[in-house]
Formats: C-alpha cells, structure tokens, sequence
C-alpha cells in the first residue's frame, strides 16, 4: 500500500481496522443487499462501452469481478481500496475465479500514483464518499482517465431519504450515549447527501458533462443475517464490539423489535435511496488538474 495522506489516516485507520474486518466478515451479506447496485454499475460499463475500468472502493471486490466478467478477456478492471483486510479478501476472490482481467490494488486514491491517461471508465459502488479532500481524490481520478472517459458512480442520498440505515443509530442511542453523530459533509455514508455539492467537486476536480440522478431500488438479504449485519456494520456495530454483554443482549433485543417492519417473511427488505452520478473527462480539463 502507499503512503496514506495524514488527513486521511483517520479513513485509512477505520478501514484497515475494525470496519475492514467487519465487512470481510459480512462479504456474503453485503453482496446480496447490494447486487441490485451491482447490476446498475455493469449496465452503465456496458452502455459506455468500456474496456478499461477503474473500481474506486472496490470492497471485497464483487462489483470489479462482475464487470470483468462482463468485459471478457480483452478487457481489464482494477479495483483500488484503502482497505488491507478487504482488499486480501477481493485478490482471494479472483484467484478462485481464475479471473485475469480482475486487478486489485491497496491505495489511498487521493494520493495513489496512478498511470496516467490509462482508464476509459471509473466506476464507484458506494466508494466515494468517504474522502476527505474528494476534490483532490477526483483530480487524481481525472489524470489517471483518458479524454472523454466517463464517471459512473453511485452514492447514497441523505439519512432522511434512507430510514433503514439510520435505524440501528436512532434505536440504540438511549443505550450507547457514547455513539458519534452524524457529521453532514464529513467522510462516511452520507457524505454525498448534497447533490449540489458533489457537482461542484466534480467540476473542480475536472470533470464535465455532470449529471446526477435520483434514483431508488429495492434490496434485501437473508433475515438469518439481520443480527450479524446490525451487530457487526456501522457506528452501532463498531461500539458493540466494545460494550459489556448485558447492555449488548439489551440493544440486540431493542434492534430486533426496531427492524421488525423490515422483515418480510425470510428475507429483510429497504429501498435504497441514491444518486447515479455521471461525468466526463474533456480533453481541454486536463491541464487544470
């Protein structure tokens, strides 16, 4: 991995560290909630028509393969995350497949020393919103495209739009008073609330053509797994991991009968409320980044 820029350790601290293994530990999960984003993402590659792909916060590395599978041998996906844990667990994954179109890369993206003008399409499912400087983060992402390549991400809109992903934190704060709020703009889920604000960093970082869309989609996995997802992922999750088991045992039961409208039958079910955020890297805003 390269050095980390010291204002973003605190990312790169989460990420290699608790968060990390927790998504590792959650991969199967977290696949299955999020392949209707997945099948949005290898829709945008195929209609962009592209070849080489970068996956910007690629996880565990499910969206990179599912685009190298659709790209064929003649194509090439890289997937970079700052996470060690994760991406041990996505290069893991692409050995079994025996996938040599899939690459994976342990970076900080706001200061990786990318090749320069090599990819046609940066792609992001759920990966962006977690720098601290995402103007500098883009800017290194627009010199490692080529002219004209197109930006295709998705990211969250805000808590309001996305109840089920603030269920755990609204339930369990009368039971962990240490639990951090929510800071709007600053790295983490919702960072990219304000659409507004996302187009002006595109635009600063030199990327044209911005377009940034609405959307909402419906996603679900195994209700076996709902204790596993709200014990182990976000701010919950995180200080659970550092609670004494009877206050655990008393927020287990709280979150259970809290996520009790979710639960349909065997499967847990939310709609996702995000934004599909497209650009394009022109030739004449090279220079400025």
């Amino acid at each position: 991995m390269d050095d980390t820029s010291p204002a973003n350790a605190e990312q790169a601290a989460l990420w290699n560290g608790r968060a990390g293994s927790a998504w590792v530990q959650t991969q199967a999960v977290l696949d299955a909630m999020f392949q209707p984003l997945e099948a949005r993402l290898t829709d945008a590659v195929r209609a962009v028509g592209a070849r080489r792909v970068l996956d910007v916060g690629c996880g565990t590395g499910r969206t990179t393969l599912a685009v190298a599978r659709k790209l064929g041998a003649t194509g090439q996906c890289l997937g970079v995350d700052i996470s060690a844990p994760m991406i041990e667990a996505a290069k893991a994954r692409a050995a079994r497949e025996a996938l040599p179109s899939a690459r994976f890369v342990c970076a900080d993206v706001q200061s990786h020393a990318f090749e320069p003008a090599v990819f046609d399409t940066v792609i992001s499912r759920l990966g962006v919103m977690f720098f601290d400087d995402p103007v500098r983060a883009f800017a290194n992402l627009r010199r490692t495209a080529t002219d004209g390549a197109a930006l295709r991400c998705i990211a969250w809109r805000g808590g309001a739009d996305n109840p089920f992903m603030t269920t755990a934190e609204r339930a369990a704060a009368p039971l962990l008073p240490g639990l951090p709020p929510r800071r709007p703009n600053a790295p983490g889920q919702f960072a990219f609330a304000d659409r507004a604000r996302v187009a002006e960093i595109l635009e600063a970082s030199g990327w044209g053509e911005v377009d940034i869309q609405p959307f909402e989609v419906e996603c679900a996995f195994p209700a076996t797994a709902l204790v596993d997802y709200f014990t182990r992922l976000g701010p919950v999750g995180l200080i659970l991991q550092e609670t004494d088991a009877q206050t655990r045992a008393k927020v287990v039961e709280t979150l259970h009968a809290a996520f009790a409208p979710y639960v349909r039958g065997d499967e847990v079910r939310f709609v996702a409320a995000c934004w599909m955020i497209a650009a394009r890297a022109s030739a004449q805003e090279r220079d400025r980044v």
